[in-house]
């Protein structure tokens, strides 16, 4: 099981990260063209979360890698869970339901290391 959470832990670690980074440094035009939601918030809040899923895609594989403070990835597993249960809520709100499916996904994933890791 330990290698299938490491695995899980890698996918979350790349996925957060080039999402972070293309919300945190690509312009609000370009970013709309693939996140239509970007529309109805201001680059600011864009760049927050950004900035939280690339600090999450650290938090959720480092520690645990160096074995220093490990339980900050049980954080950042449950700060990643966070960052999808309010993306849920977003599409939800949005009746976007055919967005729904991968924040979903991506929120048993982290729930999966969150519990693993703790």
């Amino acid at each position: 099981m330990n290698i299938a959470v490491w695995i899980i832990q890698g996918l979350l670690a790349i996925m957060f990260a080039m999402a972070g980074i293309m919300k945190s440094t690509q312009p609000k035009e370009k970013l709309l063209k693939t996140l239509p939601w970007v529309a109805d918030c201001s680059l600011t809040t864009v760049r927050f979360i950004g900035i939280s899923e690339l600090l999450g895609a650290i938090g959720i594989i480092i520690p645990q890698l160096v074995n220093i403070l490990p339980r900050t990835t049980v954080i950042a597993a449950f700060g990643l869970a966070a960052i999808m249960v309010l993306a849920s809520s977003y599409h939800i709100r949005k009746k976007e339901y055919k967005n729904l499916g991968f924040t979903v996904i991506l929120f048993i994933l982290t729930a999966i290391v969150a519990n693993y890791r703790m």
